[in-house]
């Protein structure tokens, strides 16, 4: 018997019709539950085929339960490997190798020396930052945000260097972007599962949260291909199994504002119950998938583009 297995925090609507819907199928050899963790020990397995984390970006000691649990053939989703090294400002580095259109952005130092670091610890660093090269690259408005971390916590939009200087002394320790404002005409935010499944969804993040997917726009279908392929190419050189990408068109190009949502929203209430429904029966699809595909004792997790490239010249070499 093959087990799936969901790994989640505090929602409930997703993981539990995730759960039912891969059950109902009935598939033989396969079934689905909340995972259960007695114990964690070294080398040995999970007991599980795959397993879906919804909560190991908030908890450390799942990330490493997911980690021992990879090392032991489980087809963790996504990644938990590349999920620990990956975070928004190499997103947006890689993108600009690959094609796609960004906002400009720099990464600046946290305001606040790290915990164990002095100003010796930054005898690498210039003082002062060459802010008027940088505040000339990003523009303003400009909006500000940690290089790492979601759920629009410590976002700023920034009229001015002086309110950039302002709202830069209440960040502590964090390391923060600088990205310029993508005034856009229309926003999308996008479901990508199994580098193959996409759904892109009209949004509007001006509205009340409750409203945001209801829009008076939709895209055209030679938009929509586009849109499509930007996703895809993202996700696959990223090498995320499940994803949302966030694109805002601006004079008709789409801007890739985010796409390091490795555990992004799927609640019903959230998402409205179109988009669930199509969320819940396509991550029960790839799971299955993986399931069947799963082999015992070996690496059955997802590497990306960037990382299968990197290698594969190395070895050339």
């Amino acid at each position: 018997m093959k087990k799936i297995g969901i790994l989640f925090g505090k929602e409930r609507s997703f993981p539990m019709a995730f759960v039912e819907r891969i059950n109902s199928k009935n598939i033989p050899g396969i079934i689905a539950e909340p995972v259960r963790i007695d114990k964690v020990m070294q080398g040995e397995s999970s007991g599980y085929a795959v397993i879906v984390d919804r909560i190991s970006q908030d908890v450390p000691f799942y990330r490493a339960f997911l980690k021992n649990a990879a090392l032991c053939g489980t087809a963790v989703i996504n990644n938990p490997f590349w999920w620990s090294a990956d975070e928004k400002f190499f997103n947006n580095c890689l993108a600009t190798k690959i094609g796609v259109p960004v906002p400009k952005t720099v990464i600046l130092p946290s305001r606040d020396h790290p915990v164990d670091t002095s100003e010796q610890s930054f005898s690498n660093l210039a003082f002062p930052l060459d802010w008027e090269g940088i505040f000339n690259y990003v523009g303003f408005p400009a909006y500000m945000k940690p290089f790492a971390g979601g759920g629009w916590k410590n976002v700023y939009r920034l009229n001015s260097a002086d309110d950039f200087f302002q709202k830069h002394s209440e960040t502590g320790e964090l390391v923060m972007l600088l990205q310029e404002e993508i005034v856009f005409e229309e926003y999308y935010r996008c479901y990508c599962i199994g580098g193959k499944y996409v759904r892109i969804m009209p949004y509007e993040p001006r509205n009340p949260h409750h409203l945001r997917y209801v829009s008076d726009f939709s895209p055209s279908a030679e938009r929509l291909q586009q849109m499509e392929q930007i996703v895809l190419r993202i996700n696959h050189y990223l090498g995320y199994d499940f994803n949302t990408v966030e694109l805002a068109l601006r004079n008709g190009v789409p801007y890739a504002i985010d796409f390091c949502n490795p555990a992004p929203d799927a609640e019903k209430t959230s998402v409205g119950e179109e988009n669930f429904n199509w969320v819940v029966e396509t991550a029960a699809t790839y799971a299955i998938e993986r399931a069947q595909s799963h082999q015992d004792g070996m690496d059955n997790l997802t590497w990306g583009e960037y990382l299968k490239r990197s290698t594969a010249k190395q070895i050339l070499v």
